[in-house]
């Protein structure tokens, strides 16, 4: 992990031409209640089984209720060989300090087509 940032930073990444992939840890019913828009909701306890989602990206910052199990996911990444060589922040304070849009609904992504 390379540092956390905060939430206002990352409404700056985001609004800028080369957006993080934001990764939502949160349990699928937290995501669906409300999320960073565009976010990626991979929860902390499939995140292992998962790691092929986030391959290859550049700047990855994850994002989870209140700031620490994202923390732990940012960690993980850092020490899994897709996602070594990019930048991982986690977004101190998580969504509970976050002032930026929200949305709602489930994650679009289908595991079995994985």
């Amino acid at each position: 992990m390379d540092r956390e940032v905060s939430p206002a930073a990352v409404q700056e990444l985001l609004d800028g031409d080369d957006s993080p992939l934001v990764v939502d840890v949160s349990a699928p019913d937290e995501f669906a209640d409300g999320h960073i828009p565009g976010s990626l909701n991979v929860p902390l306890d499939d995140l292992v089984t998962h790691l092929g989602r986030l391959a290859g990206a550049s700047h990855i910052v994850t994002v989870c209720p209140r700031g620490e199990a994202s923390i732990q996911a940012a960690r993980l990444l850092a020490a899994y060989e897709g996602t070594n060589e990019a930048r991982i922040e986690s977004m101190e304070g998580g969504l509970d300090v976050w002032d930026g849009p929200l949305e709602t609904g489930a994650d679009e992504w289908n595991p079995a087509e994985e």
